[in-house]
């Protein structure tokens, strides 16, 4: 049974400068709510109740928000100003949260190891972030992940169709089709061109990994971009035995770009915030 969730949190979000020179990109609101506590929302809806989180400088505003803040909840104890806190109360009630730091960015994959010491030597669920997963209809994405999961016990990422002009955004999968939304991987290739991808279903910020992809990342050499990818190990994992992607079910935001972003925060206003979700 699953039961930690890891946060990657580490970045540095470059690409919202300068609002994140001092701000982590996790704590860039989505109308009136942090990435990162959608995460950990959609991690606690399935289940996940120890947090784990990479964090870098400049993060310590993640540790202050799921704490209690004495002050200023005194300040608006018995207002109508109250209510606004209920959610991350509840996050604070339900889940544990465990730090540690990144001392240098390496790429998603020397992240991930990084939380090995969080982690131990169990399955675990990852989430970055800024993917923003929303399914209205039914679970959330990584609920749909933790019950495929308990089928096929082996690591698993969520993957979507893009346009082939964008695969180089991302790590690309290719399998054999086991259902209509699932795929047992054979190829997978970071960020690759148009012409090299072996197919337009692209890896998103959501996986279950099985512990023995933390001696995978150690031994995986620097790749794209110079940096340890995550990619590059799993493809090693798929090889040794079993990696699945998943055609999930839901909408997704890429709240790493601005376009994304405002998308994202459109969207909630007019679907979940106005309805006092």
């Amino acid at each position: 049974m699953i039961k930690k969730c890891l946060f990657p949190a580490a970045g540095y979000g470059t690409r919202f400068l300068p609002a994140t020179k001092a701000m982590p990109k996790e704590m860039l609101p989505i109308v009136n709510k942090p990435l990162i506590q959608y995460g950990v929302e959609e991690a606690l809806e399935a289940g996940l109740h120890e947090i784990a989180v990479v964090t870098g400088r400049n993060k310590r505003a993640i540790e202050d928000h799921f704490d209690i803040s004495y002050e200023m909840e005194q300040q608006i104890q018995g207002t109508d100003k109250e209510q606004y806190l209920t959610g991350v109360r509840n996050l604070i009630t339900q889940c544990s949260f465990s730090y540690t730091r990144q001392i240098e960015m390496k790429g998603l994959g020397h992240a991930i190891l990084t939380g090995r010491t969080l982690i131990g030597d169990e399955a675990f669920a990852v989430v970055l972030a800024d993917d923003l997963c929303i399914n209205p209809e039914g679970d959330g994405v990584l609920q749909q992940m933790i019950k495929l999961y308990n089928q096929f016990r082996c690591s698993i990422v969520a993957i979507q169709e893009v346009p082939m002009e964008d695969t180089a955004k991302y790590g690309v999968i290719a399998g054999e089709m086991i259902r209509e939304d699932i795929y047992r991987v054979h190829s997978m290739v970071e960020k690759p061109q148009p012409e090299d991808a072996p197919s337009n279903l692209a890896i998103i910020g959501r996986y279950i990994l099985t512990p023995d992809i933390f001696d995978l990342i150690a031994s995986t050499e620097p790749g794209k971009g110079g940096e340890i990818q995550i990619t590059d190990a799993l493809m090693k994992q798929a090889q040794q035995g079993c990696v699945m992607a998943y055609k999930f079910k839901g909408q997704r935001f890429d709240c790493g770009s601005v376009e994304g972003y405002i998308d994202a925060t459109n969207y909630c206003y007019e679907n979940l915030y106005q309805e006092g979700q």
